[in-house]
């Protein structure tokens, strides 16, 4: 099906231009803190771990300065794995799962690998429960050279800085109904397109790089996951929002031609996360735990090759 309903932003048949953008920042509203919900969770990490500040962005909102975790005893001999959350700063599991992973998890893999963990990429859109930063611009679709989003350039400069190739990049988020309901009818309305709609599934599931897709490792995650919390069936036409897929429970997207954060780093492995929070099956504790063993399966299987 297609997005029909109107949005309350803009002129049918036009797309946005600098008012219609300016409109939309000004209905943002803050609805959450990121200083007390992830900023205040880093505070207490083991001396395994350095909290660094890659990035700051100053917004007529607020400051927003952007931290990632660091392995203390880095060592170029060991491989190097790179773990995002809050890409999407509305997709709650992402931030928390990447925090809870910092908090319970990380430190049992510190001997075998450098670990890079960035929780919240967008925290102004974690603060107003958004897809978009302030100027209604997708940070996960701004993963390129010049990127037009600070978030997205912020953390590829930090993976820069960093002068290592990396063995994965693990990116966690979440699919909800809100895509439906808010996010695509202001895609569509934005950019004056018609925007194709699809049913959200019900469950977990992964998104994979078309140009290395790493299905084995797919595979590995999918079964560990399924132990948490159930794996979203493909619909009547073998899709999962409307791209086929390719094993059960995951989809491949040609992550460098979208400016998908997996498809920056080049990394050896890689796999973006969805989980579905809405569903009458799951809770915010479940949704976590999903993200945690995507991470920590993901770690296993690589360490195991």
């Amino acid at each position: 099906m297609t997005t029909t309903q109107a949005y309350p932003i803009g002129t049918p048949g036009q797309k946005w231009g600098e008012q219609e953008k300016a409109t939309w920042r000004q209905a943002q509203v803050k609805k959450r803190s990121y200083q007390q919900e992830v900023v205040a969770k880093l505070e207490g990490l083991s001396d395994t771990f350095t909290l660094v500040q890659y990035g700051q962005l100053d917004y007529q909102e607020g400051v927003y300065p952007l931290y990632a975790v660091k392995s203390r005893q880095w060592d170029e001999n060991k491989p190097t794995v790179l773990v995002t959350g809050g890409v999407h700063g509305y997709e709650t599991s992402g931030v928390q799962g990447a925090l809870r992973f910092i908090l319970t998890a990380a430190e049992q893999y510190s001997e075998q690998v450098n670990l890079v963990v960035a929780p919240c990429v967008s925290p102004w859109g974690y603060e107003t429960i958004n897809r978009w930063n302030p100027f209604a611009i997708d940070p996960n679709r701004s993963f390129y050279a010049d990127s037009p989003a600070g978030e997205s350039a912020a953390l590829m400069a930090l993976v820069a800085e960093l002068k290592v190739k990396l063995i994965a990049h693990i990116d966690l988020h979440e699919t909800t109904d809100t895509d439906n309901s808010e996010f695509r009818p202001a895609l569509a309305a934005r950019d004056n397109v018609i925007q194709t709609n699809w049913n959200i599934p019900d469950g977990f599931y992964l998104v994979g790089d078309s140009e290395n897709p790493c299905d084995e490792l797919q595979t590995a995650i999918i079964n560990a996951v399924s132990k948490v919390t159930h794996i979203a069936p493909a619909d009547d036409q073998g899709c999962l929002i409307g791209a086929p897929i390719s094993q059960f429970g995951v989809i491949n997207y040609p992550t460098k031609k979208l400016g998908l954060c997996t498809g920056f780093s080049d990394a050896t492995f890689n796999t973006t996360t969805e989980v579905y929070p809405d569903s009458p099956l799951v809770d915010n504790e479940n949704c976590i735990l999903a993200q945690v063993a995507v991470v920590t399966s993901a770690l296993d299987y690589i360490l195991a090759q």
